[in-house]
């Protein structure tokens, strides 16, 4: 409970950042985590955006000796909170010399090797559009080919605040949407519908081809070309 009314106390602050009014349920949790349940030998993990550590506690049922998983979150109390749960909780604690946490922006997180598996819980509709475009760089710059990366959106959020919204606001949501179905249709390969949620989620999962593009790249490919 204290973790939920911590979550909450953010949301009230740094909304731009937190982006919901309480942790992901166990249900959209379990699906984050799902594409690495049956991932043969060794396996690095980043999760990005942990919170409290709603969808961690379900990654960490899948850390097996030999793996690595990495967090990197922005918020400092959501921070502070993760080092008390792997300090103290046991699942947390058992894999604690495995697991490294990261106090910075995703785009300033430099890893030295890519991973097998991305799990991001950042709220991608609340940002600017130059953000969101840095933010999935940043993904596909830190996936292995190969690699699946698993982030969620809340239902119909999107499409809602495209219709309903207006001048600038409007350009920003249409313009977060242009990214975000590059990248889907290009690589999407399963999308979960997560109706025990608050607020019910889609959860996307998207697989790194060998030699994809980024949109950053494809942009300056197709401008050379005209």
């Amino acid at each position: 409970m204290s973790h939920y009314l911590e979550f909450f106390k953010q949301f009230r602050t740094t909304f731009e950042t937190t982006g919901a009014i309480a942790p992901s349920s166990r249900f959209l949790a379990s699906d984050m985590a799902g594409p690495m349940r049956q991932h043969d030998g060794s396996k690095k993990v980043l999760e990005i955006g942990p919170g409290t550590g709603a969808v961690t506690r379900q990654i960490v049922k899948q850390i097996r000796p030999g793996d690595q998983l990495d967090l990197v979150e922005l918020n400092d109390k959501f921070v502070e909170i993760l080092h008390k749960r792997f300090d103290r909780e046991q699942g947390f604690r058992e894999i604690k010399d495995q697991t490294s946490i990261h106090n910075c922006p995703l785009q300033e997180y430099g890893a030295g090797e890519e991973y097998d598996y991305i799990v991001s819980g950042l709220p991608l509709n609340n940002f600017p559009t130059d953000l969101v475009g840095e933010i999935f760089e940043s993904y596909f710059r830190l996936l292995k080919p190969g690699g699946v990366l698993s982030y969620f959106e809340y239902m119909y959020v999107r499409p809602v605040r495209k219709v309903i919204s207006r001048g600038e606001e409007n350009q920003r949501i249409r313009q977060i949407d242009d990214i975000m179905r590059h990248y889907t249709s290009l690589y999407r390969i399963q999308t979960d519908w997560v109706w025990f949620n608050l607020p019910p989620a889609w959860v996307q999962h998207l697989q790194k081809e060998k030699g994809s593009p980024t949109l950053v790249e494809q942009t300056a490919s197709e401008e050379l070309k005209s």
